[in-house]
């Protein structure tokens, strides 16, 4: 049974890290100090090195949870889309990915944008890089039931470009552990590279230049990555 002490601490650590978040969207990510959160929380920024090593394991820890949130939303899509409908599955997790990072701009930036500051050279695998990879398992996931239940066309591993093919096998072996083809992790990234940059480049301003609703670029792109994997489109409801 979780002590009393281990649920004030871990309470403790909730407020510090949802601090850092309000921090985060009102000010922007180089706001997000331990002085500032110590202010905000009628603490000392040495009090806090009570709960987190540094600025950077605070940060990571931020970064967690974010991921966290992230793969309840879209898990939490999914749960309106019938088992069988891959299609939909599909699309209902790309569209929230989207309405995700578009409602949270600054958290998105966190995750997407450059790397946490001093969180280099770590020897073990740390909280939020766990719970990258349980977000990142999430489109994963769904395209190896798509492949075991609807195959799409792939590329015969021996057109695959020579340098790029022992990149999709090292990915394969050394990160998935996966017995795939390689045509179809090159699938995946292609995807993945896509979905993410085009999210990306929208968050971001970057296609503000041309675009002033870049909602129909993206259903046009998720038609084609569609039609790329023998699903079926199906514009938005409403």
């Amino acid at each position: 049974m979780e002590s009393r002490r281990d649920r004030l601490r871990a309470a403790t650590v909730r407020e510090i890290t949802d601090t850092a978040r309000r921090i985060l969207v009102e000010e922007g990510p180089d706001a997000v100090t331990l002085r500032a959160i110590a202010r905000e929380m009628g603490m000392t920024a040495p009090a806090l090195y009570r709960y987190f090593g540094s600025h950077g394991e605070l940060l990571r820890h931020l970064v967690g949870d974010l991921f966290t949130e992230l793969t309840g939303d879209l898990h939490a899509a999914m749960e309106d889309v019938p088992k069988g409908d891959m299609s939909g599955k599909f699309m209902t997790v790309a569209r929230q990915f989207r309405l995700w990072a578009l409602g949270h701009p600054r958290e998105y930036s966190l995750l997407f944008g450059a790397p946490v500051r001093g969180a280099a050279h770590r020897e073990e695998v740390d909280f939020a890089e766990e719970c990258a990879r349980q977000f990142g398992w999430t489109f994963m996931a769904l395209f190896l039931e798509l492949w075991r239940k609807q195959p799409f066309p792939v590329m015969p591993e021996e057109e695959i470009d020579p340098g790029l093919r022992e990149e999709l096998r090292r990915y394969r072996d050394d990160v998935l552990g996966i017995a795939l083809p390689l045509g179809v992790i090159q699938q995946f990234l292609k995807c993945w590279i896509r979905l993410q940059g085009g999210v990306s480049l929208e968050v971001f301003g970057h296609l503000e230049f041309a675009l002033s609703d870049a909602a129909p670029m993206f259903e046009l792109m998720l038609r084609e990555v569609t039609d790329e994997l023998g699903l079926t489109y199906a514009p938005p409801r409403g």
